[in-house]
């Protein structure tokens, strides 16, 4: 029973994400001249050649022109809002070969559930089943930590970073479909925006 209750609750580590349905109304032409002169979002973000810490500063600077609400959390982290769900992005460049973005997604597990020995056992299943994440175990179980990588060559595109993101998404919502009620209680989401301090640019 305790190895049933671990395993639903290690399944259900997230909600889906939510988008609003776009609306068409008419246009004001003085607003609309100011739509046209005001800045375009960035849909290719240039990032090779760069320091991680420059990257990361410029993926902030790009997200934020996109109208994500996103914030520097350490001179190389990115916390990003994705619906009701937030990502720490953390570009890794290499000037030699392939450059990355580290998306992570972290949750603090209940401390009855910290000690347990089925916790790895149950964490090294789900990386063998599933194929949209790796799941890690931080601070002696008190952290899951979920990873994906985008994968680029010298710059990235914005939609690529939000495809990505609600694929994670959609799949850990779609695991979390036929788990029971309750499970929130023991394995819930670190608001990365709200405890940690942005780094000032």
């Amino acid at each position: 029973m305790k190895t049933l209750l671990i395993s639903a609750c290690l399944l259900g580590l997230t909600a889906c994400a939510a988008t609003a349905p776009s609306q068409t109304s008419a246009i004001d032409p003085v607003v609309a001249q100011e739509v046209v002169s005001a800045p375009v979002a960035p849909k290719v973000v240039q990032l090779g050649g760069l320091t991680n810490d420059a990257a990361a500063e410029r993926l902030y600077q790009a997200l934020i022109n996109a109208n994500y609400l996103a914030t520097k959390v350490a001179p190389t982290k990115v916390a990003v809002q994705f619906g009701d769900n937030q990502f720490l992005l953390e570009p890794s460049i290499n000037s030699a070969g392939i450059d990355r973005i580290l998306m992570n997604r972290f949750y603090a597990v209940h401390p009855q559930l910290q000690a347990s020995q089925e916790l790895p056992v149950v964490i090294g299943t789900l990386n063998q089943k599933l194929n949209f994440a790796k799941f890690v175990l931080l601070d002696q179980g008190a952290v899951i930590q979920i990873q994906g990588t985008v994968t680029f060559a010298d710059r990235v595109e914005i939609e690529e970073l939000r495809r990505f993101m609600l694929w994670t998404n959609g799949g850990l919502a779609q695991v979390a479909q036929s788990l029971p009620d309750g499970i929130d209680q023991y394995i819930r989401p670190i608001p990365l925006m709200q405890q940690m301090v942005p780094v000032k640019p």
